[in-house]
């Protein structure tokens, strides 16, 4: 069975979820504890997908703030990007789509996805269908 690497970067502001989405996906743990990613953190996962297994390399970038920007050297090579936002704070999604236009000037246009993150604390969700359509840096089909 043939092996198939690709790279795929998580992108968002600070204290999103990007590590607990990947580590849920990669070992199906959650932890409520915070802790905060410093530069990058790596993980694999292998994916079958008919006859094709696929090596995804997943790239948990360090949040952005006003602190802290996206090295924008990580995202080469990718072949997807994934960016996430906080469903309780909207202006996480501003901050999405300002690091989506950079990151679509380095690495060009590759497969993207928004990811709204933090369903389960839904008596703090603050974006609705209308604010998605007016902010969100992406029209996800479903979303």
């Amino acid at each position: 069975m043939p092996v198939v690497q690709r790279k795929v970067c998580m992108l968002g502001a600070t204290a999103v979820g990007k590590t607990s989405l990947v580590r849920r996906f990669v070992e199906s743990i959650f932890s409520e504890k915070y802790q905060a990613t410093i530069g990058v953190k790596i993980d694999r996962k292998l994916v079958t997908m008919g006859d094709t297994t696929v090596s995804l390399l997943l790239w948990d970038l360090q949040g952005e703030d006003e602190f802290q920007r996206v090295r924008l050297s990580y995202l080469r090579g990718a072949s997807g990007l994934i960016y996430v936002a906080d469903g309780t704070r909207p202006e996480t999604l501003a901050t999405t789509k300002s690091i989506r236009a950079l990151a679509e000037e380095t690495v060009g246009n590759v497969p993207s996805l928004l990811l709204l993150n933090k369903s389960d604390l839904g008596e703090n969700w603050a974006v609705d269908d209308h604010f998605l359509e007016a902010n969100a840096p992406t029209r996800i089909p479903g979303l």
